[in-house]
């Protein structure tokens, strides 16, 4: 069994009036992330790390911000193009462990449905998806409350 490892990091701006996607679902509050697509930073580092993992550049060599079919895309779109990729060079995803840094809104609430969705479109179990949340202690970008940013490990493997 060959076995790898990849790691994503990822920020977005918050900016008010903009609906606030975070892990595949849209998180009530009165700040979103800024981006081309729908700005799910979540997503972003989970399709960087397994791409990552993978040896497939990242998620802007894939989905470019310059290209007008991805503005406003559904990222959880983008992770199952990742998936195919990662599947047609024959990996699986082990396990995915994640963290959102973002002062507010609370993200725990909303991490059992976050971990439904994302498992779902990735086809692998629940208990494969690891999403933590954390502050900043009000410290730089993320404790003012300008962006969100989240950080992402996952394990891939596939049978030689």
């Amino acid at each position: 069994m060959k076995i790898r490892t990849g790691f994503g990091y990822d920020v977005h701006q918050l900016r008010e009036g903009l609906p606030f996607w975070l892990g595949g679902i849209q998180v009530p509050h009165t700040h979103g992330a800024l981006g081309h697509s729908d700005a799910d930073v979540l997503i972003h580092v989970i399709c960087d790390a397994l791409l990552g993992a993978a040896n497939l550049r990242d998620i802007g060599f894939h989905f470019p911000d310059t290209d007008p079919q991805y503005k406003g895309i559904d990222s959880k779109r983008l992770l199952s193009e990742v998936l195919r990729l990662l599947r047609e060079k024959g990996y699986e995803v082990g396990n995915i462990d994640s963290t959102v840094c973002l002062e507010q809104p609370k993200v725990n609430p909303h991490i059992p449905e976050m971990r439904r969705v994302l498992a779902a479109v990735m086809g692998i179990a629940e208990d494969d998806v690891s999403i933590k949340a954390t502050t900043t202690e009000k410290l730089g970008f993320v404790g003012r409350q300008e962006g969100v940013a989240a950080y992402a490990t996952v394990l891939i493997y596939k049978f030689i």
